[in-house]
């Protein structure tokens, strides 16, 4: 199977909240294999997760992290492509006004980079990069 998707770290947590998703939960379950999440992804998570206070849901979050989201998702890098890209979005964007978050862009420009579609559950957060495709798994497929 083919990648087509990069998870941007809110679908991730949407999957592993204390409440999952559903949706996002099903959509993994469909797509999972066709999914990637960016090294920026990866950090936020590892990051958010050391943060947490010592305790049996830190310690059951960090074991989902290591057993699961690591052996299930390809983890692509920021690199040179990805960088030439967000580089030339952040002037074009600039220039209008409209300045990005840096880590979403380099989300973003991995999503690019790598021709993926980019999940979040924040897809405002997205909509200003030029010629990124942008999906949201939280909202319920109508039809379905």
């Amino acid at each position: 199977m083919t990648l087509e998707y990069l998870l941007d770290t809110s679908t991730v947590s949407a999957a592993i909240a204390k409440v999952p998703n559903l949706d996002v939960v099903k959509r993994l379950e469909e797509h999972g294999a066709e999914c990637a999440i960016a090294s920026i992804v990866w950090h936020e998570l590892l990051y958010g997760c050391a943060r947490l206070v010592p305790s049996r849901r830190r310690a059951i979050l960090e074991a989902f992290l290591q057993d699961v989201v690591k052996t299930s998702f390809l983890i692509l890098p920021y690199d040179d492509k990805a960088a030439r890209w967000h580089a030339s979005e952040r002037v074009r964007l600039e220039a209008v006004g409209k300045p990005a978050p840096f880590v979403d862009g380099q989300i973003a420009a991995v999503a690019f980079s790598n021709q993926l579609t980019l999940v979040t559950a924040n897809p405002r957060d997205f909509r200003s990069f030029a010629d990124l495709e942008v999906q949201d798994w939280t909202k319920r497929r109508r039809g379905k």
